[in-house]
């Protein structure tokens, strides 16, 4: 823990964003809007710091004909400012593409196109944001007792460099998740990792994939392997009967709405479960009904075909994996009958999930002035500020990972316009002062 030295202090920044993903795009843009409106009195000083080389979203899930789940119009701006020039709407008219989009009439734009839509954005706030620099610790810095800033230590190619902060923004994303035992290896992937995965494929002739899972993107995954590899088979294997379809109708949609995020985080403990078990259709283990209808219809070709190349195992559960240089073999128990059926596949793609990260551990002794709730998980204030103890006096808010306090669209893009301007809000609510500085690197970095 450091003391206020003015003399020999890092820069100063009101604001220090960690992760550059759509969420803090998001953040980037509302604070310059903000700084830009003539009509603002104090400026807010930013900086965003990515470990990647440059923006980059779920680049191994971009399938060439994979939809949005979500509506355009929940883009990074048009929630808080339908009038932003930050809009996917003008994204389009930038590409000139306008018309054409509104002749399509869908409101839900491929992936490929939203990523780019995100890049484009990205760009623009280019100036808020240092690519290849990861946030390595977080130190505070106290002032007569209090802690008055953080301390956020940066490493680039450069070396280290520390930069103070009065507030973080935490925007790391998530965090793939494995079946506890599993590892990745060249023959087991996470589909995170799809399309570069498959790219080392090429030349090669895979007789076998098992794809393990039964959301959205598992059901892609199969799509995507059994119409990229027309000689290989597929093997779905999931708990589950069948596919699940999603539930996007008008009254369950609701539940993305910004005022849900209100009576989630007002209700208590046992109502918030309960709409996570009723909602849950909407986002989790479910399946787009188009996709599960043209998997079904391949499936039944198939049949009268007698080409069966897509396998189902449902009802299954696999029990093990073991990968040697040529293959791997998956191990897949009937949940039913207990029977086990040993699958020898060139690949297995693990499609499960993700699980947010943990942000205390990011913070190091900062975390310790930090509150968590009667089940361990931190404790989050309305505006996405981390509960602290009187002592911390700089906020930290957090983008992901508070599924627990405001519900289901922690993690979503349907709630990102409007979560940004509550938290500029907060930062400006809670008396923020600018006063940036240069970075100063670190001896012996």
């Amino acid at each position: 823990m450091s003391q206020v030295h003015p003399d020999d202090a890092p820069p100063v920044h009101d604001l220090i964003g960690i992760g550059f993903g759509p969420s803090n795009v998001a953040m980037a843009i509302a604070l310059g809007e903000h700084n830009a409106d003539p009509g603002t009195r104090e400026k807010i000083s930013a900086r965003f710091f990515e470990q990647q080389p440059r923006f980059g979203w779920h680049r191994g899930m971009l399938i060439d004909d994979a939809t949005m789940q979500v509506s355009f119009l929940k883009d990074l701006v048009t929630l808080r400012n339908p009038a932003s020039e930050f809009s996917f709407l003008c994204y389009l008219k930038s590409k000139g593409r306008l018309i054409d989009f509104i002749n399509h009439k869908n409101l839900f734009p491929l992936r490929v196109e939203f990523h780019d839509y995100f890049e484009w954005a990205a760009a623009q706030v280019g100036d808020q944001v240092s690519y290849g620099h990861e946030v390595v610790g977080v130190a505070p810095v106290l002032h007569d007792g209090a802690v008055e800033y953080l301390d956020v230590t940066v490493r680039s190619a450069e070396g280290l460099a520390v930069h103070r902060a009065r507030n973080l923004v935490i925007g790391t994303g998530l965090r793939p998740r494995l079946p506890e035992g599993v590892e990745r290896g060249e023959r087991v992937w996470h589909n995170s990792d799809l399309l570069k995965k498959v790219d080392g494929l090429e030349g090669t002739s895979p007789a076998r994939f098992v794809v393990v899972g039964a959301g959205q993107s598992a059901a892609e995954n199969v799509a995507y392997l059994h119409r990229r590899f027309p000689e290989a088979e597929i093997c779905a294997v999931f708990t589950r009967y069948g596919y699940s379809p999603a539930d996007d109708s008008a009254f369950a949609n609701r539940i993305f709405d910004p005022e849900a995020v209100d009576d989630y985080f007002a209700a208590p403990e046992d109502v918030k479960r309960r709409l996570m078990d009723y909602h849950g259709n909407t986002n989790y283990s479910v399946v787009d009904i188009d996709l599960i209808d043209d998997l079904y219809r391949q499936v039944y070709q198939e049949k009268v075909l007698g080409t069966e190349r897509l396998r189902f195992l449902n009802v299954s559960r696999l029990t093990g994996v073991e990968e040697t240089p040529d293959k791997v073999s998956a191990t897949v128990k009937s949940l039913v009958t207990g029977e086990e059926t040993l699958l020898d596949a060139d690949v297995v793609v693990f499609a499960t999930g993700y699980s947010p990260v943990d942000p205390l551990g990011l913070l190091g002794g900062v975390g310790d002035h930090c509150l968590r709730d009667g089940e361990g998980r931190v404790s989050v204030e309305r505006d996405y500020r981390i509960a602290t103890g009187p002592e911390l006096r700089c906020g930290i808010y957090l983008q992901g990972g508070t599924e627990h306090t405001h519900g289901i669209t922690s993690a979503l893009l349907s709630n990102t316009a409007i979560r940004v301007g509550e938290i500029l809000d907060s930062l400006i609510d809670r008396s923020v002062k600018a006063a940036p500085d240069a970075a100063r690197p670190v001896a012996g970095g």
